[in-house]
């Protein structure tokens, strides 16, 4: 495919796991109409007979093996998908565990960061894969954003939850609640906050205001309730401060996230995954996104899993897959990896 138009490089979908939402997402995104070039990384087989399935109207589902076998005609009234991996099997079940189905999700995901690391597609938005399903496939990940860093080679990432009226950046992600302390270093707090700028700056604020959350309850309230805000996030913040950035705290966490609500600050900076996922999955599922921040690309996810107790019954609402396709879109119009 030509991609001499780097603002016209689609937009690259992928399936997640086939025997969850992310099929019947994924049609019903199509069928709303997409005004711009995108492509799906996952299986074409499976789009198709969920679509005779749940009586979907969509564009023609076409296949193609790899990204060179494109064209820019291919990407107009059509739901083009790429797929270097095996076709799943016409028996695969919608909401039951699969390792195959694990196994694929893992590979969609890996051709699509190739092709973006290729240049070929501007942004990534994903689908949601189950963990244990690729862990009976022999993936051995707990989530998107580990398996984005590692193939991409990228050390310093964040992720970042994201509604119309929160943005939240985790200092620590997949970690046992009695790890997070270990984790919590001046060095990851400083790297965080330069993350939450990014962030914020790829997302079209000029001027971004950071928060940063304590740790303890009332952000340690002096000494009396943990040391770690005094001797690790406000040595942080200082030095983040020293290098021009508008940040402040740490404040308590029972405050902060209804002050940015209220327009205080641009992000919050969470100590936490449970502290900084609980606001905005509070605020609608439907609306959230999940952002990996730091990567050499633009990289949006739904903000729910794959949903096996509804899966194949045709009422997954795609409302956090838009989301996440029109954060993808605004934010890889800010940032240079266009």
């Amino acid at each position: 495919m030509n991609t001499t138009s780097p603002d016209r490089r689609p937009v690259a979908i992928t399936l997640g796991d086939a025997a969850g939402v992310g099929p019947e997402i994924i049609l019903k995104l199509f069928a709303s109409g997409l005004d711009y070039p995108t492509v799906v990384y996952g299986d074409a087989g499976v789009l198709r007979r969920t679509a005779q399935a749940l009586n979907l109207a969509t564009p023609p589902i076409i296949a193609f093996d790899n990204f060179d076998d494109l064209s820019a005609g291919s990407l107009t009234g059509t739901l083009p998908v790429v797929n270097r991996w095996v076709p799943l099997p016409s028996t695969l079940v919608p909401g039951q565990l699969n390792a195959a189905a694990g196994k694929a999700a893992y590979q969609y995901l890996n051709q699509a960061i190739d092709d973006a690391i290729a240049g070929h597609v501007r942004a990534i938005v994903t689908a949601p894969l189950n963990k244990e399903a690729m862990q009976l496939g022999g993936v051995d990940f707990p989530g998107h954003t580990e398996i984005l860093a590692e193939r991409t080679g990228t050390t310093s990432y964040a992720m970042m939850l994201a509604n119309p009226e929160l943005r939240i950046i985790l200092v620590t992600i997949h970690l046992a609640l009695r790890d997070v302390f270990d984790h919590i270093t001046i060095e990851s707090e400083l790297e965080t906050i330069r993350l939450a700028q990014r962030a914020c700056l790829e997302a079209g604020v000029t001027q971004p205001r950071i928060a940063v959350a304590g740790l303890n309850p009332h952000a340690g309230e002096n000494g009396r309730f943990g040391s770690e805000e005094i001797e690790i996030i406000e040595p942080a913040i200082h030095l983040a401060r020293e290098a021009g950035l508008n940040v402040s705290g740490p404040w308590p966490g029972d405050t902060i996230f209804m002050r940015a609500r209220r327009g205080e600050f641009d992000i919050v900076v969470a100590q936490y995954h449970d502290q900084g996922l609980i606001p905005v999955k509070y605020l609608g599922v439907e609306d959230g996104v999940n952002v990996t921040v730091g990567l050499p690309f633009i990289r949006t996810s739904v903000d729910h899993g794959t949903a096996f107790d509804i899966a194949g019954k045709g009422i997954a609402d795609p409302a956090s897959l838009r989301a996440a396709y029109d954060m993808a879109l605004n934010m890889s119009e800010n940032t240079r990896f266009r």
